[in-house]
C-alpha cells in the first residue's frame, strides 16, 4: 500500500507544510528556552559562589573587628606602645649586651666597653648573630 500524493489536494499539502513549519518553530523555541535556562543556572551557580566568598570575607572581618575591639587586644597594645603596667605586674627590661662585653676583664675601661657596645649596636642583625656565636674568643687575650 503505497501512498500516492496525486490524490491529495493542494489544501492538504499546504496544511502539512504549515504544520512542519510550526513544529520547526516549536523545536527552535524549546531549544532556545533550554539554553537560556542553562545560562541562568550557570549565573545562579556563579552568584552562589560569590555569595559564599563574600560571606567568608564578612565573617573574617567580623572576627577581626571583635578581636581588635576586645579588651585583651587593647591591653596588649597599651602595654606595647604606652608602657601600661597592671597592678601586681613587674616590667623586666633586658639590656642588649654582647658576649664580648660580658667577658671584659677588670682592667678594661668602661669607655672601651661602651665603644665596643656602640660598634656592635651599629651592625646589622645578621652580623650581630655571627659575632654572638662565632666571635666569643675574640675578647680573651
Amino acid at each position: 500500500m503505497a501512498f500516492q500524493f496525486n490524490h491529495t489536494s493542494n489544501f492538504t499539502k499546504m496544511i502539512i507544510i504549515v504544520e512542519f513549519l510550526v513544529v520547526s518553530y516549536l523545536l527552535y523555541t524549546l531549544t532556545k528556552s533550554v539554553y537560556q535556562s542553562y545560562q541562568i543556572d550557570q549565573d545562579i551557580s556563579n552568584f552562589k559562589n560569590q555569595n559564599d566568598l563574600i560571606a567568608q570575607e564578612n565573617k573574617q572581618k567580623q572576627d577581626d573587628y571583635s578581636y581588635y575591639s576586645s579588651d585583651a587586644y587593647i591591653e596588649k597594645i597599651a602595654k606595647q606602645n604606652l608602657g601600661l603596667v597592671n597592678q601586681g605586674e613587674q616590667v623586666i627590661v633586658i639590656p642588649s649586651t654582647d658576649a664580648n662585653s660580658r667577658q671584659t676583664s677588670a682592667g678594661d675601661t668602661s669607655a672601651q666597653a661602651q665603644s665596643d657596645t656602640n660598634s656592635i649596636q651599629a651592625l646589622p642583625n645578621p652580623q650581630k648573630w655571627w659575632k654572638f656565636f662565632f666571635d666569643i674568643h675574640q675578647g680573651k687575650q
